[in-house]
C-alpha cells in the first residue's frame, strides 16, 4: 500500500533528526495533534518499512553503516592520551602527527600554539570520551531511563478478605521528589 503525499512528507522529514512530533509538524499536521499523530506514524508497518527503506538508501548513498559509527565511537571512547603524549618530571612530550595513525589522528579534537615574549603554551584536547561512552552506554542499553515525578500521590489502604490492611496510608499523601 503506497503512502500519502502527507504520510510520505512525515517519512522525509523524521529522516531529518528522529523526532516524530517534530517530523509531524513539519509534514503539516496540526500543533495540537503533532506529538500523537507523529506517534501514530511511527506505529504503522507501512510507515516503518518507509523509514527503514530510506535510511538503507542513505547509507548506501554515504557508504556509512551503524557499525562504523560505533567503531568511531569506540574509538573515542577508549582513546588513551598515552598514545599521543607522554609526561614526567622533564615536561610534556606531544607525539608528531605524522606519527599518528589515521583512527588515532580522528580521535584529536584541537591542537593549537600560543607563542608570547615569555614563551608559550600548546592546548591539545580529544574529543569527549564521556560523550561517546554515553552515546556507546545507550545503544547497548546500559542506561534505562527513569521516570520521575514531583508532586503528591494520593495512597490508599486497601482492605483484604480477612479485613487486614494490604498497602497504604489510608488516603494519606506522599510527597515524592
Amino acid at each position: 500500500m503506497p503512502l500519502t503525499p502527507k504520510q510520505q512528507r512525515f517519512v522525509d522529514e523524521y529522516l531529518v533528526d528522529l523526532n516524530a512530533t517534530q517530523a509531524a509538524r513539519r509534514a503539516g499536521y496540526s500543533e495540537a495533534t503533532a506529538r500523537q499523530m507523529g506517534a501514530e506514524n511511527l506505529s504503522k508497518p507501512v510507515i516503518q518499512e518507509a523509514i527503514g527503506a530510506a535510511v538503507r538508501r542513505r547509507a548506501e548513498r554515504v557508504e556509512v553503516q551503524a557499525d562504523d559509527v560505533l567503531r568511531e565511537l569506540a574509538r573515542l571512547g577508549f582513546s588513551d592520551l598515552r598514545d599521543f603524549s607522554s609526561w614526567g618530571p622533564e615536561g610534556v612530550t606531544l607525539r608528531p602527527s605524522e606519527d599518528l595513525p589515521a583512527d588515532l589522528a580522528r580521535c584529536v579534537q584541537e591542537v593549537s600554539q600560543t607563542i608570547s615574549q615569555g614563551g608559550g603554551s600548546i592546548r591539545f584536547k580529544l574529543h569527549s570520551k564521556t560523550e561517546a561512552l554515553q552515546l556507546l552506554g545507550k545503544h547497548l542499553g546500559l542506561f534505562k531511563e527513569q521516570v520521575e515525578h514531583s508532586g503528591t500521590i494520593r495512597i490508599q489502604t486497601l482492605k483484604g478478605v480477612d479485613g487486614q490492611t494490604v498497602s497504604g496510608h489510608n488516603g494519606q499523601a506522599a510527597d515524592v521528589h
